[in-house]
């Protein structure tokens, strides 16, 4: 049994190559256990690496690989080991290749996102092709030993979309490992133009399935906002005569998808053959007349025993016909009504909750509380029986409160739009008799409320009141329900009226204002919104306006996630509390349910380094 290497380690001193060979042989198959006396003598073997004539230079990289891996020192031990080439086996399991090939993926996953992050001015880092070389390695060995997750792991880390489409398909479960890498796309990827470069490859795999996934192509393409794509997957879909599967997306879409997107999903549509007429009660492009034959069903088999005459003309309807019923789901008036009706016959809330509660206290705060309470009860079930038995009670409620109030029929009659004018005529504003302000400006945010992310012609109303009113408190609701209305549809009419709003420097005005614009430009991220917002937030007295614009700034920002870091920075650093306030809702925001690591730091460092205990609050909500 060997008890000491300097026996071996002394023929690294001959002039012979063959006893240097033989030392390093040797030396190789005791460093796992005499590794500190051979650290002493690695600087020769490091010589003998360097050394272009000597014919085993590379088993001397491995034998230094090993010796630095035991010293702990693994940035060497990885050079030494790319310099040993195929001696390095990636297929052994022992501990140090292993670690070897972590620290080797580490590095190169850092070298690779390095490069994809700069300006594409820039010149882009070299990578070594040894490296490359042990991680493509590592690929073959991932599919040899069916380890596709792992490989769709490593390729996604590395941002080796090539090696990710390779391992899909080459799996032997195509479909499941496409779900997989689309959960995984959706919930881990914290770049969002990487995450974007793999969702097209994603829909070119799903597209090129024997039977493509249209569905989970069609979500692929709301996150990568390609309203064209879904289009014409939909007008495909119709022309194969796979109906079923056109209204599951169509329903899917507005369940998913923002008003803007379905607002040109539906444009794109009408362009399709014979153009529809659009009708009040939808999103902003109007909605598809139909039948009350079609109203109640939608029929997907055609009538036998028509003539070929009949057939033909039928045929050559079915088109504008079927675009008209997808038209009416993408709009939400299916599934509003669908979702109102549910809610109306399954309403079991305890009327005596409300009774008890309203009995047991008599301030003003909890009055307006209780009212809360009852609109977050009966939410969309269209049920105001409580406040019709307590109308005295109810009458209590004056001026903020009177307008909460009646905001709060907003929250009762959520969805009911089709009589929302009529519902609510009692409280809107009149040209004959003006009534109370705060009873106006309730009634016109319930409106929003009703039809909050499903404006169509409400819109074009409550844009006419916010320009005719005249009162603060009227015009304060009439932003608040135009915002909600439109909520991320971007209409740049809606912008520019909430803006006039906002530079009245108008402190009850200008507070609705620049939140409404926040919702309004939902995630837009743009140029024009943030540069108006955040430079009359700088200018305006008003802390009222500033802390509207506060959230709304945030709000222009929603799933930007890195896109938003200049304007997080700026914000942060800027002189106003209430702005760098603005910075974490914006980080919060901006990466909301990503998990993202470098946000979440962010924010916990604000946390324990500002001294306000505002900041901790606006931190929390970020977090």
């Amino acid at each position: 049994m060997i008890t000491s290497a300097a026996g071996i380690i002394s023929l690294l001193d001959e002039e012979e190559p063959q006893l240097k060979e033989f030392a390093l042989h040797k030396l190789d198959s005791i460093v796992n256990d005499f590794w500190a006396e051979i650290s002493g003598s690695v600087d020769k073997i490091e010589v003998l690496y360097e050394d272009e004539a000597f014919r085993s230079r590379e088993f001397a990289a491995l034998v230094a690989s090993k010796v630095f891996y035991h010293l702990g020192a693994f940035e060497e031990s990885l050079n030494y080991a790319l310099g040993a080439g195929d001696l390095f086996n990636v297929t052994d399991d022992s501990e140090y290749v292993e670690t070897i090939i972590a620290k080797c993926i580490d590095h190169y996953t850092k070298l690779r996102v390095e490069n994809a992050e700069l300006p594409e001015d820039e010149e882009k880092k070299n990578i070594d092709h040894r490296l490359e070389g042990i991680v493509n390695k590592m690929f073959l060995r991932c599919l040899d030993d069916h380890k596709y997750k792992q490989a769709i792991g490593i390729a996604l880390e590395t941002r080796r979309l090539d090696m990710f489409e390779k391992t899909i398909l080459e799996s032997t479960d195509v479909s499941g490992l496409l779900a997989y890498s689309l959960k995984v796309c959706m919930s881990l990827m914290q770049n969002k133009k990487f995450r974007n470069d793999v969702l097209r490859v994603l829909v070119k795999l799903y597209m090129n399935l024997e039977k493509p996934d249209f569905i989970n192509v069609c979500q692929c393409l709301i996150f990568l906002d390609d309203p064209q794509a879904v289009s014409d997957i939909l007008e495909k879909l119709v022309k194969e005569d796979n109906l079923l599967m056109a209204y599951q997306i169509c329903f899917d879409l507005y369940e998913s998808a923002s008003q803007q997107f379905l607002s040109s999903v539906i444009q794109n549509l009408r362009t399709v053959g014979t153009p529809i007429p659009a009708v009040p009660g939808s999103t902003n492009t109007g909605t598809v007349p139909t039948s009350d034959k079609e109203s109640d069903a939608m029929e997907t088999d055609e009538r036998a025993g028509s003539s070929p005459a009949g057939k033909t003309a039928e045929t050559k309807d079915e088109p504008k016909d079927q675009n008209a019923k997808m038209i009416k789901i993408l709009s939400g008036e299916m599934a509003i009504e669908l979702h109102l009706q549910f809610l109306i016959r399954n309403n079991n809330t305890d009327l005596m909750i409300l009774k008890n509660t309203k009995d047991a206290v008599r301030n003003s705060v909890c009055h307006t509380a209780t009212v809360i309470a009852n609109s977050f009860m009966h939410t969309g079930t269209t049920s105001d029986q409580f406040l019709r038995e307590n109308l005295e009670w109810l009458a209590r409620a004056t001026n903020w409160a009177k307008f909460t109030a009646t905001a709060s029929l907003g929250v009762i009659h959520k969805g009911h739009e089709k009589e929302a004018l009529q519902l609510m005529a009692t409280y809107l504003p009149k040209d004959t008799s003006p009534g109370s302000a705060y009873q106006e400006g309730g009634g016109l945010y319930a409106l929003g409320l009703i039809h909050a992310n499903h404006g169509g012609d409400i819109i074009d109303y409550l844009l006419s009141q916010l320009k005719n009113a005249s009162n603060d408190i009227v015009r304060h609701g009439g932003a608040l329900g135009l915002g909600l209305a439109a909520l991320g549809t971007a209409r740049q009419d809606v912008y520019d009226i909430l803006k006039s709003n906002l530079y009245q420097d108008d402190a009850v005005t200008g507070e609705a204002a620049g939140l409404a614009l926040g919702l309004v430009m939902l995630g837009s991220k743009s140029a024009q919104a943030i540069e108006d917002m955040v430079g009359y937030a700088q200018e305006t007295q008003h802390e009222k306006i500033l802390r509207g614009l506060a959230v709304g700034i945030a709000l222009v920002m929603y799933g930007r996630m890195e896109e938003a870091d200049a304007l997080i920075e700026s914000l942060c650093r800027d002189k106003d509390p209430i702005l760098r306030r603005s910075g974490m809702y914006t980080v919060g925001m901006a990466y909301c349910g990503s998990g993202n690591n470098k946000a979440i730091r962010r924010l916990l460092h604000v946390a324990v380094s500002e001294s306000s205990t505002q900041y901790f609050d606006e931190t929390k909500t970020g977090l």
